[in-house]
């Protein structure tokens, strides 16, 4: 029996490493995983069994040359690597620019000389930030509105950039080169293991460092935050689906909260009995965000199941048993707004 061949560079990333367990224990699939480096413990994800089944394939792949690693043919290629979070766009704004332009344009060039049936590249909602922010597009926001960032120059964009130009790159080649693309904007997901680059993380370990008053940084801004088994699943659908072929769709929660909410909820689930002080947020924040799923629901029949409490309380729960036997966060812990608006 024929078994495809799936390849996911950035696997070892948040995203990727929860696809490559959906993959590995819902999917018959020969399974690689390619990355910088493999940081994650990989048996809270695969058995002993699955693990041996699975090809790791570890390289620089913003270098050309680290693609001759691996084969020449796939029917799957999920494109999940990037440089992400705020501080990296904040502090290096070149390199990211740099890291994730060579990350696209490798990856297709390879493409172009491999036989590969589907690629998947992953966007963000960052993408359309300027277009609901300064033009008042609606929200939540659907698939057709135009992309815009307010200003080039900003360095909290730099990220945005660059998915917007692996939207235009991958859709492109694809028509070009004889290959199937899909585009998918993720928003706001998270879960455990999700890294310490990001809001939840962030709250966690200052929630435990006891700071009070506790400062509420973008209170009144407003996400949808999206637990990662609702984001891979809807991740999988599109790139199974030949009606998604060509396409874009945002894969995210409709329940829209603000930051504050988010903020007591999570101090409520650790006790916290102080005082919360309203503070302004990182530079190039936008005010709200939240995606129209209808697409997504109708095309791929996405249907987000993890209500955000729910997982909010499982990431929070993993965090507390992480800086229980770790002194502070692996890489990149919490840099307050006043801190690295300054870099």
């Amino acid at each position: 029996m024929y078994k495809k061949k799936v390849l996911i560079l950035g696997g070892a990333g948040f995203v990727g490493m929860h696809l490559a367990k959906f993959i590995t224990h819902h999917r018959d699939h020969e399974l690689t995983i390619a990355d910088y480096a493999f940081g994650r413990n990989l048996t809270d994800y695969f058995t002993p069994a699955q693990l041996a089944r699975v090809r790791f394939v570890q390289g620089d792949f913003s270098q050309a040359s680290a693609f001759d690693q691996l084969e020449a043919d796939y029917d799957h290629f999920y494109m999940l690597a990037s440089v992400v979070g705020v501080n990296p766009t904040l502090e290096s704004p070149e390199e990211v620019l740099r890291i994730n332009t060579l990350l696209i344009l490798n990856s297709l060039e390879w493409v172009k000389r491999s036989r590969v049936r589907k690629a998947l590249f992953s966007s963000t909602s960052e993408a359309y930030s300027g277009t609901t922010e300064v033009f008042d597009y609606p929200v939540p926001t659907d698939e057709f509105v135009p992309l815009c960032i307010q200003d080039v120059s900003q360095p909290r964009f730099s990220y945005a950039i660059t998915k917007i130009f692996g939207e235009s790159a991958f859709l492109n080649y694809a028509r070009k080169f004889d290959f199937e693309a899909t585009v998918v904007r993720y928003h706001n997901a998270f879960g455990p293991d999700m890294g310490f680059k990001h809001v939840i993380p962030h709250l966690v370990e200052r929630f435990l460092k006891k700071e009070n008053p506790f400062k509420v940084y973008g209170h009144d801004q407003t996400r949808a935050f999206s637990f990662i088994d609702d984001s891979v699943e809807g991740t999988v659908l599109a790139m199974e689906s030949d009606k998604a072929n060509g396409d874009i769709f945002h894969l995210g929660s409709s329940v829209e909260i603000s930051i504050e909410t988010l903020v007591r909820t999570v101090g409520e689930m650790l006790g916290f009995e102080g005082e919360y002080e309203m503070a302004p947020t990182y530079p190039g924040s936008v005010s709200r965000r939240c995606p129209d799923i209808s697409k997504a629901r109708h095309v791929l029949g996405y249907n987000p199941r993890v209500d955000w409490k729910v997982g909010l309380k499982r990431t929070v729960d993993w965090y507390v048993d992480y800086f229980a036997t770790h002194e502070k966060a692996a890489s990149n812990g919490f840099k307050a707004p006043e801190i690295v608006g300054k870099v």
